[in-house]
C-alpha cells in the first residue's frame, strides 16, 4: 500500500506541537488566573494586582528600563549596521561575527563576566538601573544588529544612485531612502529586544543586587507560593506583550512594512 503525504499530513507534527506546548499550557495559565485557593472561580487576582501600588510600579518600572534599553541599543546598533552593510570592507563578515560570538557564550557567564567588569570599575551596588541597562544593552545587541544589518544589506545602490541624481545629498538619502526600506529591520530589532528586557530578571538581579525588581522576577517569586498569582502576573504580562508587537507592527508583514513606509 502507497502512502500519500498532503499538505494536512505534513501540519500534523506542527498542530499536535502547538497544542501541548502553546494551547494547553496557556488554558492552564488561564485557569490558575481566574480560579482562587479551593480552585473556584474568581476575579480577586485580577483586582488585587491592580489595586497594588508595588506591581503597578514594578510594571512601569520594567516598561521603562525595556525602553531605555531598546533605544540605547538601537542608537548603538544602526550604525554599526550601516557601516557593516553599506562599506566595502573585505572583513565585514569577520566584524559582524565578532559581535555575533558572545551569544554562543553560555548567558549567565556573560553576566558574570559584565559583573566583574561593573564591580572593578566600581560601580557595582551603586548605579543598580544603570547596571540593569548596562547589561541588557550588552546582551540584546546582537539581537538589533543582525536584523538591521540583513534589511540595509539588501538595499539596492541604484536607489542611491538615483537620489543623487535627483540633487539629494547624503542626509536626503538617508531620510528617503535608507530609512524608510530599513524599517523591517528597525522593528524586528525593536520586538527583539523590548520584549525580553520586560522579562529578564536574572541581568536585574545579578547586576542590580537584587534591588531592581522587573516583572519577570515577580512572577518567578509567585510562581514559587502562589500559583494563582503568578498565572495572573503572566497574563497581564503576555496582553502587554501583544500591545508592544501591534504598537510595533510585529503582526505585519515584511511587504505591507515596506509599503507603508516609502
Amino acid at each position: 500500500m502507497k502512502l500519500r503525504f498532503s499538505r494536512k499530513t505534513l501540519c500534523i507534527p506542527y498542530l499536535v506541537f502547538l497544542l501541548f506546548f502553546v494551547i494547553f499550557p496557556m488554558l492552564v495559565i488561564v485557569f490558575y488566573a481566574f480560579t482562587d485557593q479551593n480552585n473556584h472561580v474568581s476575579f480577586q487576582n485580577f483586582l488585587l494586582f491592580f489595586s497594588d501600588p508595588t506591581k503597578l510600579s514594578t510594571i512601569a518600572y520594567s516598561v521603562v528600563i525595556a525602553l531605555i534599553t531598546t533605544v540605547v541599543t538601537l542608537l548603538i546598533a544602526y550604525p554599526v549596521a550601516y557601516i557593516l552593510a553599506r562599506s566595502n570592507m573585505k572583513k565585514k563578515s569577520v566584524i559582524l561575527l565578532l559581535f555575533v560570538t558572545p551569544m554562543w557564550i553560555n548567558f549567565v557567564l556573560r553576566v558574570n563576566a559584565i559583573r566583574e567588569l561593573l564591580n572593578w570599575v566600581g560601580l557595582l551596588g551603586e548605579a543598580n538601573y544603570f547596571n540593569t541597562i548596562f547589561g541588557m544593552v550588552y546582551d540584546f545587541l546582537p539581537f538589533m544588529i543582525l536584523p538591521l544589518y540583513t534589511t540595509l544589506q539588501k538595499i539596492d545602490n541604484s536607489l542611491y544612485e538615483a537620489c543623487a541624481d535627483l540633487g539629494g545629498n547624503a542626509f536626503t538619502a538617508l531620510r528617503r531612502v535608507t530609512l524608510p526600506l530599513s524599517m523591517p529591520g528597525i522593528l524586528s530589532g525593536i520586538t527583539m529586544v523590548f520584549l525580553p528586557s520586560m522579562t529578564n530578571y536574572v541581568v536585574s538581579d545579578m547586576l542590580g543586587n537584587s534591588k531592581v525588581t522587573i516583572i519577570g522576577k515577580f512572577i518567578e517569586t509567585y510562581f514559587g507560593t502562589d500559583w494563582h498569582m503568578g498565572s495572573m502576573i503572566a497574563l497581564i504580562l503576555l496582553l502587554v506583550v501583544l500591545i508592544s508587537t501591534a504598537f510595533t507592527g510585529g503582526f505585519k508583514t515584511e511587504e505591507n512594512v515596506r509599503g507603508t513606509n516609502l
